[in-house]
């Protein structure tokens, strides 16, 4: 990112464990105050999986509409609204352990190692600083390995949010339980570590989305001095980064959480659950809980972004006083 703008490049320049520990505590209060918008999200991609509707039928806009009228949820304030009603203000926050955990691991890594392996990408190619390549190359490689390490978290978490939709009876008790299940029933491969693939596939794009998207906003808003670089700048140059990722990222998101939500043997892989996908529910299947996902992408991004910035810019100013 532009030295001169960017917010992963304060004034003093932070050391990689500043870096890790402030993304992964932005991104654990961004998770913590966006997480009811998250669970609305997964239950609208989950719910209509388990239809009745052959998955080898040809997709028609007639059954498609007629299968959602049948939905339980409707909507991202409708769902929440019947969580609410029906498991209490805690169901939304069913599975918030370990979306924490994800956090930690995730957004500490993917955040907190950008800048280090841009700079190496750009060294590597001998650029005086980063061009769109390094960038993206180093989005995607902070991304796919923060999945690779906090894919287990990640699979808990869905399952967690995704239990207890149809009111039957729960597979899991919490999350130290439903790491021991998944371990025991279904393995490393296909239990904990199941749709790392497309989760990888997913992150790499959500985080070239985010960080380059964020980036080139924020500087244009500058450059034609529409705002000063100060936080109402930050809060709109994330909002449309979110934004931008949610149109992209869509389609693998909904068959990552699909996948991970499905019980052992439902689906051969994530394309053949991205083919039955589309086969029952067409194009817009792959859009299902689009708002939600806006919804909490936009706001995750402002409160990450901004909370990012100043504990990174705490620390470092902590640190050279006590200097």
């Amino acid at each position: 990112m532009a030295q001169t703008h960017s917010t992963l490049e304060p004034v003093h320049d932070p050391t990689t464990g500043v870096r890790l520990v402030s993304g992964a505590l932005a991104g654990c209060f961004a998770d913590s105050i966006t997480f009811p918008l998250d669970m609305a999200k997964v239950r609208l991609q989950v719910q209509g999986e388990s239809s009745t509707t052959s998955s080898k039928q040809s997709f028609s806009f007639a059954r498609s509409k007629a299968q959602r009228k049948a939905f339980k949820y409707h909507g991202v304030f409708g769902t929440i609204s019947t969580i609410v009603k029906e498991e209490g203000v805690r169901g939304l926050y069913t599975g918030i352990n370990p979306g924490l955990q994800r956090q930690m691991c995730f957004c500490g890594v993917r955040i907190g190692l950008y800048d280090n392996i841009k700079q190496h990408y750009s060294s590597l190619l001998g650029l005086d600083g980063a061009n769109m390549f390094t960038r993206i190359a180093a989005g995607i490689t902070s991304g796919g390995l923060a999945v690779v390490l906090a894919q287990p978290t990640d699979v808990v978490k869905v399952r967690l949010q995704a239990q207890g939709m149809d009111g039957g009876e729960k597979r899991y008790r919490g999350t130290y339980h439903a790491y021991k299940t998944i371990f025991k029933q279904e393995g490393i491969k296909k239990g904990l570590w199941k749709g790392a693939l497309p989760n990888i596939t997913r992150n790499g794009i959500v985080t070239v989305c985010e960080l380059v998207s964020y980036d080139m906003i924020k500087e244009y808003i500058i450059q034609k001095k529409l705002l000063p670089d100060q936080l109402p700048c930050h809060f709109l140059s994330a909002f449309g980064a979110g934004f931008i990722t949610t149109c992209i990222a869509s389609p693998v998101d909904v068959v990552k959480t699909r996948f991970m939500n499905a019980p052992l043997g439902k689906y051969n892989g994530a394309i053949n659950c991205a083919v039955k996908m589309f086969r029952e529910g067409g194009p817009l299947a792959f859009y299902k809980g689009f708002f939600p996902n806006f919804m909490r992408l936009g706001s995750w991004n402002v409160v990450m972004f901004v909370t990012f910035e100043q504990l990174k810019r705490a620390m470092m100013e902590y640190k050279h006083r006590d200097l």
